[in-house]
């Protein structure tokens, strides 16, 4: 693909869509121009939606006019989402990334930010060149100010001949029970919302004029490479944060109900590689004849053997000497909430959603604990020899690398896990297997007893989504992201962080990913993802009457 044309046509088309939601004669032509051009996608904005806003809850008279800005521009907001998602921008490759900050940069320069730059971040702590972090500035004058945290890189694609429409297309699908999803690399993860957060951003300068917060953006190129540059770049230049009241990012719904993020697990990431030469046996120089497997020993062999020993044979225990010490238990409160959340969830369901034909427990209580508070050690891949598909070709590897991910919780930490990791496989017999670590994203835990937490909290309210209740208890939620560098404990900075919005979508890593353009059921689509950005703002800048109150103080976990 030639990463260089994309990119200057999605460039300059998205920039000309985004243009046009300015204010004043020129917004306007050029808003004329565009609806002459732009295609017709026809996006129903509340779909088959079974859920609405509240509009007793409405109490700024700024809010019906950008709801129906946005849902009289959702066929161009989709299309911007569409040319963002034919720009390729695939961290573990490279593939697009320079043309890509360039494009987000782009966007920030049409929402007005007084200050973007794309920065090089340099060589990382873990040694890798780190991708652009692109930031910006954009400040309105207003009382309060989020950091707003965002991703432009994706994962690559690694099973093209299984999806249902190109990766880089961003095709309209119908895909049960949505009448309309957007297939693509990135649409979930996470292009989709975050195009939705700036769509959103667009149509209320576009009916306003200003932005309710000041917001300083900061968006990293290496989100699948564990963070390496955005820590580096935080680290580095924590100036140009400073002053920020709380950090706000992307999100969506899970199933019907509202999820706010807010702390994050810890993960680990390490390539092991078993060779001839550092083994003494075996090829040390080159891959040789497989024929060759008679008379010589096989690294390969012995690489499968010693990863035999790190997990028990389900591959869900893992075996390294202490591996589980230093776990802090759950609150009683985290686990009444786990127990109440798990009576809702159809495990058929949501297996059949994520794509598996079951999970290591029959139990949802077990599995959403695993999910949500669990650990692991994951064989994420192997490579070495013949790695070409069909055929025979005889080889005998001189070296093989697998890579793995430990997630981890409260309090162990990625360091220890490595250390425990190369004095277990010294142990074993194996000291020549060498062990480099990728990176490091250690847990943070967060609460979302504050302002901006509560802002989501009411938006969901607002819109008619069930919620979680509002909780004081510090934890570290699924998934890892870098909150540990605005979470204290020695962090740069120590904030409140939260994430939240409605919209959704799905297969994240896996092919035919997906973001739900006309939404069903108790799932809103993009026009309801873009209003729900649009509330929490208003509620965080106070200017939507008063939202809910602080509950109890809780201990923390």
């Amino acid at each position: 693909m030639k990463n260089k044309t994309v990119s200057l046509v999605s460039l300059m088309t998205l920039s000309l869509a985004l243009v046009a939601c300015g204010k004043g004669s020129e917004g306007g032509n050029a808003t004329a121009a565009r609806e002459s051009t732009a295609p017709k996608l026809g996006i129903r904005p509340q779909g088959d939606e079974t859920v609405k806003i509240d509009k007793a809850m409405i109490h700024n008279a700024d809010l019906p006019k950008i709801y129906d800005y946005i849902d009289s521009h959702i066929d161009e907001h989709v299309n911007n989402l569409q040319k963002w998602i034919q720009q390729p921008s695939i961290s573990n490759t490279g593939e697009g990334i320079q043309e890509s900050a360039e494009m987000v940069k782009g966007f920030f320069d049409q929402l007005g930010c007084q200050k973007t730059q794309v920065y090089d971040v340099g060589k990382t702590k873990w040694g890798q060149q780190g991708n652009p972090v692109v930031y910006a500035n954009c400040n309105e004058g207003a009382k309060k100010t989020l950091v707003i945290y965002w991703m432009y890189d994706t994962m690559p694609v690694t099973q093209p001949d299984l999806w249902k429409a190109p990766p880089f297309e961003g095709r309209l699908v119908e895909q049960a029970p949505y009448k309309k999803v957007l297939i693509g690399r990135g649409a979930v993860n996470s292009k989709g919302p975050e195009m939705s957060m700036l769509n959103a951003l667009m149509s209320i300068k576009a009916v306003t004029g200003k932005l309710p917060v000041n917001l300083i953006f900061v968006a990293e190129g290496d989100e699948e490479r564990m963070d390496i540059g955005y820590n580096k770049f935080v680290t580095s230049h924590p100036e140009l944060m400073k002053g920020a009241d709380a950090m706000y990012t992307f999100g969506f719904q899970q199933g019907g109900s509202g999820f706010v993020l807010s702390g994050s697990e810890g993960c680990v990431f390490v390539e092991l590689t078993t060779s001839g030469k550092s083994w003494g046996r075996g090829p040390v120089y080159s891959d040789i004849h497989g024929g060759n497997k008679r008379s010589v020993d096989s690294p390969a062999w012995r690489h499968i053997q010693m990863l035999s020993k790190l997990t028990d044979a389900s591959g869900n225990k893992v075996m390294i000497p202490g591996f589980y010490d230093n776990i802090v238990p759950l609150t009683p409160e985290k686990d009444a909430e786990l127990h109440a959340q798990a009576k809702g969830v159809d495990m058929k369901k949501a297996a059949e959603g994520l794509g598996v034909a079951r999970f290591t427990s029959d139990d949802p209580y077990e599995m959403l604990k695993m999910a949500r508070y669990g650990t692991s050690m994951n064989l994420d891949g192997i490579w070495g020899g013949n790695m070409f598909a069909g055929g025979s070709g005889a080889i005998l590897p001189n070296k093989i690398t697998s890579k793995h991910n430990f997630r981890y919780v409260p309090n162990m930490t990625g360091p220890d896990i490595v250390a425990k990791l190369r004095k277990y496989l010294d142990q074993l017999g194996y000291k020549d297997v060498e062990i480099n670590i990728v990176g490091d994203v250690p847990w943070a835990k967060r609460s979302t007893d504050n302002e901006i937490g509560r802002s989501v909290y009411a938006a969901f309210d607002q819109f008619g989504i069930g919620h979680a209740p509002i909780t004081a208890i510090e934890s570290i939620g699924g998934g890892y992201w870098p909150a540990y560098l605005f979470a204290g404990n020695g962090a740069p900075f120590d904030i409140p962080i939260v994430g939240g919005m409605l919209g959704s979508g799905g297969n994240a890593h896996a092919a035919n990913e997906y973001y739900v353009i006309e939404g069903a059921g108790k799932v809103y689509g993009m026009a309801g993802a873009e209003k729900s950005v649009v509330a929490v703002l208003y509620n965080y800048a106070g200017l939507n009457g008063p939202i809910a109150a602080t509950p109890p103080p809780a201990k923390k976990n």
